[in-house]
């Protein structure tokens, strides 16, 4: 049975947006270390932005399990990325393709001839949190979704991470950041909304370690809308850095062009 569109979409788009990097010929290795208490709310974010991984291009295949209380799906994913660009993602056998930029984000169906092609509306609504480029591609590096240098949080220890907050609530999110002690990579990011029921939850399960860098393998997604509940894990395979990409999209002639709600 071929998964609708609405499941595709949240498949791929929610995946465009919170995966984390892993590198080909790879170490994995699980957070350690130990949290010092004492630690300034300063240093920990200088610290956390110190190791933030350098590339040009990014190719991929990730393997991705999703649950939404009613269907349980896996699907393959291939993924391409061209820094501050370009996010390109491709389903089995190209029957859906989405294509991210600073511009726009647009994706077609070819199992149901339909297209869209419009602004961050779209995702944004998808998740609950106001989006623009420069926000998925934080995500997708593993640093946390809002410039933490901008903002004033209070912090202390739980669970053996950095744990941070605003200090003052922000006007339409609630936002909890934990940041591992070993390489000060992200463990946990939370942002909530709850006036709406809603909750985006992204655990750093475990990290890779490629060269110099540590960047996250295996994550875990809980997003939350009222009633309605979905799980992903996802797992990286075959990923590579720095090759000439191309990113072919084009949307196919007589498609239908549909409306998604914001």
């Amino acid at each position: 049975m071929v998964p609708n569109l609405t499941s595709y979409l949240r498949i791929i788009m929610v995946c465009a947006l919170l995966m984390a990097f892993s590198a080909c010929k790879s170490t994995r290795i699980t957070a350690g270390g130990t949290a010092n208490e004492k630690l300034s709310t300063r240093a920990i974010i200088k610290n956390h932005y110190k190791n933030q991984p350098e590339f040009r291009t990014l190719s991929a295949r990730m393997k991705i399990d999703y649950n939404d209380g009613g269907s349980s799906k896996s699907v393959g994913v291939s993924l391409r990325i061209e820094k501050d660009k370009t996010i390109w993602l491709s389903a089995p056998l190209g029957v859906i393709k989405a294509y991210i930029s600073p511009e726009r984000v647009s994706f077609y169906n070819k199992l149901q001839n339909e297209y869209f092609d419009g602004d961050f509306g779209y995702l944004s609504n998808l998740l609950g949190v106001e989006l623009d480029y420069g926000k998925v591609q934080n995500l997708l590096l593993g640093q946390a979704l809002f410039d933490l240098r901008e903002e004033k949080y209070d912090s202390r220890v739980n669970d053996g991470n950095y744990q941070l907050q605003p200090e003052e609530s922000l006007a339409l999110y609630k936002a909890l950041f934990q940041i591992e002690p070993a390489n000060f990579r992200m463990a946990v990011q939370q942002l909530s909304q709850p006036l709406k029921k809603r909750l985006l939850e992204i655990n750093y399960k475990n990290y890779q370690e490629k060269e110099t860098h540590v960047v996250p393998n295996e994550v875990g997604i809980i997003a939350i809308d009222d009633e309605e509940r979905t799980t992903i894990g996802i797992t990286y395979r075959n990923i590579e850095f720095n090759r000439d990409l191309n990113f072919p999209y084009k949307i196919p002639k007589g498609f239908d062009e549909i409306e998604l709600s914001k």
